[in-house]
């Protein structure tokens, strides 16, 4: 499901005035001196851009963007002042751009060009493959070149950086994809094919399972979410194995991702509006096969386990029902009080399963409850852990991806919402503490296992445009995967 849209990329060296693009982003801060290259294009043309900029209220605050013509007294066509972040790579598509240079600060190195690139290739991407009107009329951006401040030169090591950012933000855009796709034409089997594209490409061993085998795996509560469905459930598993023998023998880490391509809430039908994003549901497991897509190039030396639990949650006369009692992978019984709450049934099966290859560590990924978004919003994500230490560095991943997740409690006086006159556990409880209740029912599956579960429901989509991120799907979590990798990988190296 690759992505034809995304635009060329290069690094260039030598001053802005050289540079013929129809547009140059220069990026500037909050101080009052401004950056050396809009300090120099500003001279160039006579103090106009930069008095026209306060005029107009630029500030350099973040997200804030300032457009100026240069009427040909440079090789660009427009300046682009950008305050912190990189929203100028969208002010490109808007002005009909198809070429734009973005000037790297002159700060932090290789990284700058790694973080200017990643959130350009972000930027860049837009979802329209079903759209018809105006496709005739559209300027698509065609290249992007990331001029290096003045007197550097282009190095091996800013070509690296450059390469990282672009199969790190590729990776998060086919997430997007993959999400953006209607439930129609992603189905729990098209995912599992998604997912074989994505092992032949990029070396990693794929294992699916079906309904029938999903019942001998022992996994009730798992199929019992995907029976109603005619597009059956799947259990899709990836794995990437280091080159050396001893490094293959060595504790896995397990990834984890829900994969409910779509949620009509099954007999516990939502409400038309309710179920209206509902193909946004297997958000987590996107970001799970977005992050295995660049594990092999990562080469961590440890083993990496994906693993997708797909279904459909549909009502029919084959759907299962309110007060059904389910037998989990684990032996616990679950007694079902609304099949709305099939997220967690699908997770505790396939959490129990990964737990078995006795990972270091656990790390799911799931649109998980509406409570996580009354709680934190839509742009903060919630983080659960039974273990400190695992916890700290899947946050500090998160931070340093620029993805946000804030650590949430685990209450377990909550567990008694859950306690079943009939079973060992029901699978909701009542309204207050939801995403604790969830993320109390997924630890009973993982036992003393070290193990994160990132609540995504808020922060998958956006509901309006923001920096780098347009409307729609965002790709949340492969990027703090990514970075949780790189920084195992060089503690444990």
């Amino acid at each position: 499901m690759a992505d034809d849209s995304t635009p060329s990329f290069a690094l260039t060296a030598g001053g802005p005035f050289r540079t013929r693009s129809d547009v140059l982003v220069l990026f500037t801060d909050e101080s009052p001196k401004p950056a050396a290259p809009l300090d120099a294009v500003d001279r160039a043309l006579d103090g106009k851009l930069l008095r026209a900029a306060r005029e107009e209220g630029f500030r350099g605050k973040a997200d804030q963007t300032f457009v100026f013509h240069t009427h040909g007294r440079l090789s660009a066509e427009r300046i682009v002042v950008a305050g912190l972040g990189p929203a100028a790579q969208r002010d490109g598509e808007r002005l009909r751009a198809k070429t734009v240079t973005l000037a790297v600060p002159a700060v932090n190195g290789a990284a700058a060009v790694q973080a200017v690139a990643e959130g350009a290739a972000l930027g860049a991407y837009q979802f329209d493959r079903y759209r018809t009107n105006g496709r005739d009329e559209r300027v698509d951006l065609q290249s992007v070149r990331l001029l290096l401040p003045e007197g550097v030169d282009r190095t091996r090591v800013a070509e690296q950086a450059l390469a990282a950012a672009l199969r790190v933000a590729g990776a998060a855009n086919f997430a997007r994809t993959l999400v953006n796709e209607p439930a129609a034409h992603l189905t729990p089997e098209k995912l599992a094919e998604e997912a074989a594209a994505v092992g032949k490409t990029h070396r990693l061993q794929v294992k699916v399972s079906g309904p029938k085998e999903l019942k001998r795996l022992r996994m009730g509560m798992f199929s019992a979410v995907g029976q109603g469905s005619t597009n059956g459930p799947r259990l899709i598993e990836l794995a990437y194995r280091p080159k050396k023998t001893a490094d293959q023998r060595r504790q896995p880490v397990a990834l984890v991702g829900k994969a409910i391509t779509f949620d009509s809430g099954g007999l516990s039908l939502k409400t038309a509006e309710g179920m209206a994003d509902m193909k946004t549901d297997m958000a987590g497991s996107a970001a799970v096969l977005g992050a295995m897509s660049v594990v092999a190039t990562l080469a961590p030396p440890f083993p990496v386990i994906g693993y997708l639990g797909a279904a459909e949650n549909m009502p029919s006369g084959e759907a299962y029902r309110p007060g059904d009692v389910l037998i989990s992978r684990l032996g616990k019984t679950v007694e079902v009080t609304n099949t709305d709450a099939e997220g967690r049934l699908v997770l505790g099966d396939v959490l129990s399963y990964a737990v078995e290859q006795k990972p270091s560590a656990v790390i799911d990924l799931a649109t998980l409850t509406g409570a996580c978004v009354v709680a934190l919003g839509l742009w903060m994500g919630g983080a659960f852990s039974n273990d400190d230490a695992l916890a700290e560095e899947v946050l500090t991943a998160a931070r340093r991806a620029g993805e946000s997740f804030w650590r949430m409690p685990l209450i377990e006086l909550q567990k008694e919402t859950l306690r079943s006159e009939v079973a060992d556990m029901k699978n909701a409880g009542d309204r207050w503490g939801g995403a604790i209740t969830a993320a109390v029912f997924l630890k009973e599956f993982v036992g003393q296992t070290p193990w994160v579960h990132l609540d995504i429901a808020g922060t998958s989509q956006a509901m309006r445009e923001r920096g780098y991120q347009s409307k729609g799907a965002t790709g949340v979590g492969v990027r703090t995967l990514v970075e949780f990798l790189k920084g195992r990988a060089t503690r444990d190296g």
